[in-house]
């Protein structure tokens, strides 16, 4: 603990955002940068708690109370070394990350916490700045092969360990480049995809090899008759080539394979008019446009320019489209969600160190639209050509029975509003049925979710499962952590042994 009154000397302070008319012209990250003295500054308000909720608040388990006093000392260097040690993708976590640990550190029961977040980001990017993110090759080989499916969070970060391990990983994944929703889901305005590429040569020069555009038992289905939001083909509708693969093949041929492919099959809205042109779930609308950002699509597919956009969806995904529209030059843009306006602190049924359940505001919400909170859609109707022209809704108050929440309509709340590009940020409902889940016969868990033991260990001999896949539709933070975590489990199963860190005990994978 460097400074013993750090929290009463400082404020919490976080770099300033870019100006609204200035970053709606490009697609940069919003931030400016942050006076080092600040960073450090803010290191300094860390308390170094006798019991460091921060920690639990963590899934990666990360050491921030150490890092927090290394960049308050001024020793980045040292604060990477503790900061890899349990996070594979500091510079991810440090720009899309909601967290938790702020939620959980102790200064925040009567001030504002320590901006924990943002000096895991000051120490990644000064790390990469400094040349000190190098490769980690093995002492030695295996000679085990290991395929992983999928290069998300979770598959880059398995596979990370298991080369650093000393086995040869092979990553395959269906969209034209590695990343996964990092790559085709994230906007550029949150992270440019240098920090990702940048990360990418260092798993390269490490061993990982990257096979793209190829699907893992897909074996028996034509990509070629997939419509955009097909279950089996989400986010992939301007793939022009995709290799098709056995996933039986390949695990006969790789000593272990790990499943990492995500919750990809989005949630849909069933109500009347859904058929019309105009409406299209987020990863469709999202992917295309960071694909003409990195300069491999000319055009964007959906184009929100001139547009009187409605985005169903409150979540992360909903304010990711919204940026994305704001800077296609959308007329006007609103955001839908069901549930009630958060309040603005925390009340009395949620107390620290439980995630704080307020409204939280991104930048994409202060670049402008309307957000309408308490309201569900009824009905898309037709403007005459078969394209949407307006949404059909009311207001609904939310009523629990014997522990089952529902969503009642307010009387005289009906509305109905002009729109002609509807985006749907509902979120998904787990791992695609067909393909791999389907040839290797692997179960699934009550949620739909791919079913795994404690080790991660799918019904299948060799078959691991990690990630979105088998956890739902989470977090950043808990995908890295779940990748590690498989990674330990299947280093174990090769070896008998491992040396591999596993931040989920078996435990907590009860809790999900």
């Amino acid at each position: 603990m460097g400074e013993p009154t750090g929290f009463m000397k400082y404020g919490r302070q976080l770099p300033r955002r870019r100006p609204v008319r200035v970053r709606l012209r490009d697609w940069r990250e919003v931030y400016e940068p942050f006076a080092e003295e600040a960073v450090r500054q803010q290191g300094a308000r860390c308390m170094d708690c006798g019991i460091p909720f921060c920690h639990e608040g963590c899934p990666l388990g990360n050491l921030i109370p150490e890092w927090n006093d290394l960049v308050y000392r001024d020793d980045f260097s040292d604060a990477i070394e503790r900061l890899h040690a349990t996070n594979n993708f500091p510079e991810f976590t440090g720009r899309l990350c909601p967290a938790p640990c702020e939620g959980a550190c102790v200064l925040g029961i009567n001030a504002e916490p320590v901006t924990i977040e943002r000096i895991e980001y000051e120490i990644a990017e000064r790390a990469f700045a400094e040349g000190w993110v190098k490769p980690q090759l093995p002492r030695e080989r295996t000679g085990r092969r290991v395929a992983v499916v999928g290069s998300g969070p979770a598959g880059l970060a398995c596979a990370q360990q298991l080369t650093r391990a000393g086995h040869d990983v092979v990553v395959f994944e269906r969209a034209e480049r590695p990343g996964g929703l990092l790559r085709y889901g994230i906007p550029e305005f949150k992270m440019e995809k240098a920090v990702l590429d940048r990360r990418l040569t260092q798993l390269l020069a490490e061993g990982v090899e990257f096979r793209c555009g190829t699907a893992v038992g897909m074996a028996d289905h034509a990509l070629a008759d997939l419509e955009p939001g097909d279950e089996r083909g989400a986010g992939t509708a301007s793939a022009p080539d995709v290799t098709l693969l056995s996933a039986a093949a390949i695990h006969d041929e790789f000593d272990a394979m790990v499943l990492a492919g995500g919750a990809t099959k989005p949630r849909d809205l069933t109500v009347p008019g859904r058929q019309l042109d105009g409406i299209h779930v987020a990863l469709d609308y999202l992917k295309p446009a960071n694909m003409v950002q990195e300069g491999t699509l000319g055009a964007p597919l959906i184009d929100a320019a001139g547009r009187h956009v409605i985005i169903l969806g409150g979540g992360d995904t909903g304010a990711d489209c919204l940026g994305t529209v704001h800077r296609q030059g959308g007329a006007t843009v609103r955001q839908f969600e069901i549930m009630p306006e958060p309040p603005g602190d925390r009340t009395d049924d949620n107390p620290w160190p439980t995630w704080p359940l307020i409204l939280r505001s991104s930048a994409a919400h202060e670049e402008g639209g309307e957000r309408l909170y308490s309201v569900t859609t009824t009905e898309f109707v037709d403007d005459g050509s078969g394209r949407v022209g307006a949404l059909r809704g009311h207001q609904v108050e939310i009523t629990v029975t014997e522990g089952r929440t529902t969503f009642e309509p307010v009387p005289g709340s009906e509305f109905e509003l002009a729109c002609n590009l509807v985006l749907l940020a509902l979120g998904f409902t787990g791992p695609e049925r067909n393909g791999v889940v389907a040839e290797l016969g692997l179960k699934l868990d009550p949620r739909g979710a791919l079913a795994c033991d404690a080790d991660w260990a799918t019904n299948v001999e060799g078959v691991f499962v990690c990630g979105d896949m088998t956890r739902g539709q989470s977090l950043i933070v808990w995908a890295i952590a779940e990748g590690r975590s498989a990674a330990a489990s299947v280093d174990r199963f090769l070896m008998g042994e491992s040396d591999l860190p596993s931040p989920l005990r078996p435990g907590q994978l009860a809790l999900r």
